[in-house]
């Protein structure tokens, strides 16, 4: 078997569509969200994705570049989170990956490398083998949406002063969600502090997502303040993802997340969506208890390691 790693060509997308599915059976992910995620990345991540082809064939697939923080640890912090294929592993496609991933992170002055890896033995093992040490877990949870008893949605009873609105009401002017939206990551759990997303790269990056559901994702507005919201990615396949759940600080314990994801997920139902998932960091408990209230499983683990560079 002839193994090559190189950059990532169009014709590839779908090939590495799959290579990420089957590594991570969760993910929404389609060669059009695989394509676009080249084509749209900040130029200060110095993004490239390295594939794996083993006789012809693409078999793994490895996103590589740098967080663009702005708390100094980053730029010289890279993430490198690599996918092979199930029928492919154990031939040398992971290892030529992260060996091309780890030098590449290197050549541009990185410090340290992160990676999410399945937290199980084989991958643990493959991780630490390689100088990796762990770091903090995510817990992916699954809904299945067609069976699932979802809490009622009465518009009669909503609390006094909140209103029910989808993205697609603020398709003139996203602002409002995206001031939300990067108030709250400041309080997501995580490894590197980035610094505040200018509004121009979320509209880029986040709104213009090819697999963001506009009418999917949910927003709880209350004196026209977007005081929580539920982003909801979907695949075409019957799939949807919770990109990012939330609440502004003077809005918390009122319940508004939930009833936003609630939302949210009644109305992916009736779109036809026959699964959801979402990933929570194991230590955000106020986050994990609102899916498992809606009925959510967990359905696997990941962790992220982490290897510090030698130049």
């Amino acid at each position: 078997m002839t193994m090559t790693v190189r950059d990532f060509r169009a014709a590839d997308a779908a090939a590495v569509a799959e290579a990420r599915r089957s590594a991570f059976p969760h993910l929404v992910t389609t060669p059009r969200t695989v394509a676009w995620e080249v084509a749209s990345a900040p130029e200060a991540r110095r993004y490239r994705l390295l594939v794996a082809e083993a006789d012809g064939r693409v078999v793994g697939c490895c996103d590589v570049g740098l967080f663009p923080g702005a708390d100094g640890d980053g730029p010289g912090v890279a993430c490198a989170n690599t996918s092979v294929r199930a029928d492919a592993r154990g031939r040398g496609a992971g290892s030529a990956l992260v060996t091309a991933a780890e030098e590449y992170a290197a050549g541009l002055g990185a410090a340290k490398v992160f990676a999410w890896t399945v937290d199980e033995p084989a991958f643990a093992a493959f991780a630490e083998r390689r100088g990796y040490r762990r770091s903090r877990s995510c817990r992916i949870l699954r809904l299945d949406l067609a069976t699932a008893d979802l809490p009622p949605l009465d518009a009669d009873a909503l609390p006094d002063g909140v209103a029910l609105r989808s993205a697609a009401d603020l398709a003139d002017d996203p602002r409002r969600l995206y001031e939300t939206d990067v108030d709250v990551m400041e309080d997501e759990p995580g490894d590197v502090v980035e610094g505040r997303m200018p509004y121009a790269e979320w509209l880029a990056r986040t709104w213009e997502h090819p697999s963001l559901d506009h009418e999917l994702t949910s927003l709880a507005v209350v004196d026209g303040r977007v005081a929580a919201f539920s982003l909801a990615h979907t695949d075409g396949r019957g799939r949807y993802w919770s990109g990012m759940t939330g609440t502004l600080r003077a809005y918390r314990g009122r319940g508004l997340a939930k009833l936003a994801k609630t939302h949210s997920l009644h109305r992916a139902r009736a779109a036809g969506c026959a699964e959801a998932f979402t990933g929570n960091d194991s230590e955000n408990g106020p986050m994990l208890a609102i899916n498992v209230g809606l009925g959510y499983a967990v359905a696997s683990l990941e962790r992220r390691y982490v290897r510090e560079l030698r130049h």
